[in-house]
């Protein structure tokens, strides 16, 4: 079906498709293209998303897909009753890991460049909403396997383990809150273009691509924070040298004020990586997600404590003045 929307709408063959661990790729004449769905997608959105990617691309970013238009002159195409957009990329090297730093500085100082406003993808100031509204959700879930008596051994550890990772979160609600009662932003602080989700895949492994819909418009430190979280989990004993790493490469492109540091931080502090699991065994499917799920709690469950320790050295680690700043620390950590 793919070859013959591209074949159809576009006039496109393409000589190879390929799975590069994120999406399907297609190589048709040297340049890479991706179907994208988006009958899902309000149209005030397409248009802030294209709008960013023609403002990345004039900023000189190589790596930025572009929308393609159709044989008609059109953007968005339907096919089978849903709409489809096709963008394009150069088949460009993977970035190295050592730079990823300095490229990601480079990529946010391009997008805080641009002067419109942005609102549908805008994140800006709506984490604290965000947050208590997830944490409510997983209050819902607790006290109904509460009531109802956990019925398996992931239900045991997510009632046992509730009541701290809720503590966790208020503290990281409070941290946010009172960061942005305390600190004046600067203006490396404006929003700028960030990803939902920036890990060590988010820009392709095959080939490196700053695809437009994983993108989202906030302040900086989310995109740092969800690296550094990402790192941590993976390798929880060996992350120090290339979170370090990471940090002073994109500093010497973009260093973060007293303001970002404190946003980083509560970002951090927030254990998206709890939620996520818990909300993963709810919505799996199958017995095998149910188990994965259930080792990635007892995992996280056995290494709190070393969390805790990654979270009271964050600061130290990172090599922030904490004292000259006036930064606070957790008490408790």
């Amino acid at each position: 079906m793919s070859h013959e929307m591209l074949a159809k709408h576009f006039g496109l063959t393409p000589e190879r498709a390929f799975f590069d661990g994120v999406m399907d790729r297609y190589m048709a004449g040297g340049l890479l293209y991706s179907i994208v769905g988006v009958s899902n997608v309000e149209q005030e959105t397409l248009v802030e998303i294209y709008k960013l990617t023609e403002h990345m691309k004039s900023q000189g970013d190589r790596y930025v897909s572009s929308f393609v238009q159709s044989t008609e002159g059109r953007y968005l195409v339907t096919e089978k009753k849903q709409d489809y957009v096709v963008v394009r990329n150069e088949e460009l090297p993977p970035v190295a890991d050592e730079k990823v730093g300095r490229k990601l500085g480079k990529f946010h100082f391009r997008g805080r460049l641009f002067e419109e406003k942005v609102e549908k993808i805008s994140r800006m100031g709506q984490w604290k909403a965000l947050w208590e509204r997830r944490l409510s959700q997983l209050e819902k879930a607790y006290f109904g396997v509460l009531e109802n008596h956990p019925i398996d051994e992931f239900e045991r550890l997510f009632v046992e383990s509730y009541p701290y990772y809720n503590a966790l979160s208020e503290n990281a609600i409070q941290y946010l809150v009172d960061t942005e009662l305390d600190e004046d932003p600067k203006p490396e602080d404006a929003g700028t273009i960030c990803h939902e989700r920036f890990q060590h895949t988010t820009w392709g492994t095959e080939t490196c691509i700053h695809f437009p819909f994983d993108w989202v418009f906030d302040h900086a430190s989310r995109d740092l924070a969800e690296w550094v979280r990402e790192q941590y989990l993976m390798k929880s004993q060996t992350f120090h040298p290339g979170m370090q790493e990471f940090l002073r490469e994109y500093e010497t492109v973009a260093p973060l004020s007293p303001f970002g540091w404190r946003l980083l931080y509560s970002r951090i502090l927030f254990p998206l990586h709890y939620f996520e699991c818990i909300e993963e065994y709810y919505i799996s499917q199958s017995d095998q997600q149910k188990k994965t799920a259930e080792d990635k709690l007892e995992r996280y469950l056995k290494s709190s404590k070393h969390y805790e320790s990654f979270l009271s050295d964050f600061y130290h680690l990172s090599e922030v003045p904490v004292k000259k700043w006036g930064i606070p620390l957790v008490g408790w950590l």
